[in-house]
């Protein structure tokens, strides 16, 4: 792939690709060569290491999803791996992740995000995840979103319109 083509192929790697049924063969149009060169060059750029994922990024409140919230968890040190790794592994959790905690003020140590159409949708999520993994003693908080900001992929190096 010529170096041009590669850049505005990076370019929409970095913006989205579009939303239609073939989104490689428009990215191939707009930069002037076949679905076949994108998809290739695509791979050639995860194998080399240049693009470390490739992934998507859900607007949930595009879908209906419009009451969120980081669940923290009051995890023992000895469980937090399983107790995350069960998690991770729920249906409605869309993040799972571990953090150090910070004192008797905040002494949660697991977070998970979960997406629901109201705040009582979500707090019967969590408490059918805290049956299913074994959680209903643990302590936790459900901290609903209250301001959005936009999502964009992680992108490192120079960004490029």
């Amino acid at each position: 792939m010529e170096l041009i083509a590669r850049e505005r192929l990076l370019g929409w790697l970095r913006r989205g690709l579009p939303l239609v049924e073939r989104p490689y063969r428009a990215v191939a149009e707009d930069i002037g060569c076949t679905e076949d060169d994108v998809i290739a060059e695509i791979a050639r750029l995860n194998e080399t290491g240049a693009v470390s994922r490739f992934g998507v990024i859900v607007d949930h409140q595009a879908l209906g999803y419009t009451s969120n919230a980081m669940v923290v968890w009051d995890i023992p040190d000895e469980a937090v791996d399983a107790a995350g790794e069960r998690l991770a592994g729920c249906r409605g959790v869309s993040l799972c992740y571990q953090r150090p905690r910070r004192g008797a003020e905040w002494p949660y140590n697991l977070f998970t995000m979960i997406h629901g159409r109201d705040p009582d949708e979500v707090a019967r999520c969590v408490d059918a995840l805290a049956e299913t993994c074994g959680l209903t003693g643990v302590r936790r908080e459900l901290l609903f979103t209250v301001r959005r900001f936009k999502q964009t992929a992680p992108c490192y190096g120079a960004r490029r319109a």
